[in-house]
């Protein structure tokens, strides 16, 4: 005789030993109880790591995001170009590079110090315009551009242990230049993209259950299909900023609930129409640096937990984009 199914009290508290973290149930989902502090130097450390401005840069630059004011050398990547990045607390990963020679290199950095990068390993492609997020164990890079054409794959590896990514599942369509660094400790979001290189853009939200392994599902819809848009996120919502929409950069920020279904909602602006930024958040700020076209050194910032227009925040090293960002204190780390 099978046992009624047990109702799981709100505040609950249960031991993960996958992830070997504390969780708390908050009525929907377990979240993971904080058990460090993000602060460095009086504040959470926002990275970013390589990028772009008419050739590829190596440049790794970093911010303190609580307070405002202009990037500040870190060191440089193994490989020059833009990857995919994401982060734990203590170390960020950046993965690939675009084009004109595509690499499955991977590198990575303390994020507490500074100093150039090391090898972690390598992707399971040679692609372009792949899209990071992580929690605190896992980091992923899903989408891209592996010529001659868009593709579909989300790969996954352990943040804390060096060596090559591992197969985890494959986007609802190919996606080039998804949005992603929108996560919280359950859940990976990604957006939009091309799906064919040839322009047609996906308005199409899905997301991954970080714990396992598998395909992404659907979550909802965001305004308008674009591609280039970047995201940031506290552990219940998610930003969505910029992209592109031909003919071009669209300054909009839309936001989600991580933890629901459902489309996006009108936020705010960014202060310039831009695509292709980099974004890193303290989950209690968000920001957006750089973008195209043409490139600028412009960064912005907004609340996450309320709406309204992005307000300058400081500037980059240079014009730059496709950089991705990576912090010690995002959504996905609780």
């Amino acid at each position: 005789m099978s046992l009624p199914p047990v109702e799981i009290p709100l505040g609950a508290i249960r031991f993960n030993s996958d992830f070997q973290k504390l969780e708390y149930f908050n009525g929907d989902i377990w979240m993971q109880v904080h058990t460090f502090s993000p602060d460095l130097n009086g504040g959470s450390r926002g990275v970013i790591m390589g990028g772009s401005a008419g050739s590829m840069l190596n440049t790794i630059q970093y911010i303190t995001i609580s307070t405002a004011g202009n990037a500040v050398d870190f060191g440089d990547r193994t490989v020059t170009g833009s990857a995919g990045q994401f982060s734990s607390n203590t170390r960020g990963v950046c993965a690939g590079r675009a084009a004109p020679s595509y690499v499955n290199t991977v590198d990575y950095i303390t994020m507490s110090s500074t100093g150039n990068a090391l090898d972690f390993g390598d992707k399971t492609t040679n692609d372009a315009r792949s899209i990071g997020n992580s929690n605190q164990t896992r980091g992923f890079t899903a989408g891209g551009f592996d010529a001659p054409a868009a593709d579909d794959h989300i790969d996954y590896c352990t943040i804390a242990s060096t060596g090559n990514f591992v197969d985890f599942g494959n986007l609802l369509s190919n996606s080039e230049r998804p949005s992603g660094n929108l996560s919280s400790p359950t859940r990976a979001i990604w957006s939009g993209g091309d799906t064919d290189g040839a322009g047609n853009y996906t308005n199409t939200i899905s997301y991954t259950t970080i714990a396992t392994t598998g395909n992404a599902k659907d979550f909802g819809d965001t305004t308008v299909g674009r591609t280039g848009a970047n995201g940031v996120s506290s552990p219940t919502r998610g930003l969505l900023g910029g992209g592109y929409v031909s003919p071009g950069g669209k300054n909009n920020i839309e936001y989600i609930t991580i933890a629901t279904l459902g489309n996006s909602t009108d936020f705010g602006d960014t202060i310039q129409a831009k695509y292709s930024m980099n974004s890193v958040t303290d989950s209690v700020r968000g920001v957006f640096a750089g973008g195209q076209s043409p490139s600028v050194d412009t960064i912005c910032y907004v609340n996450i937990a309320t709406k309204g227009d992005a307000v300058d925040f400081g500037n980059l090293l240079a014009a730059q984009q496709d950089g991705g960002g990576c912090s010690t204190a995002h959504g996905g780390l609780g």
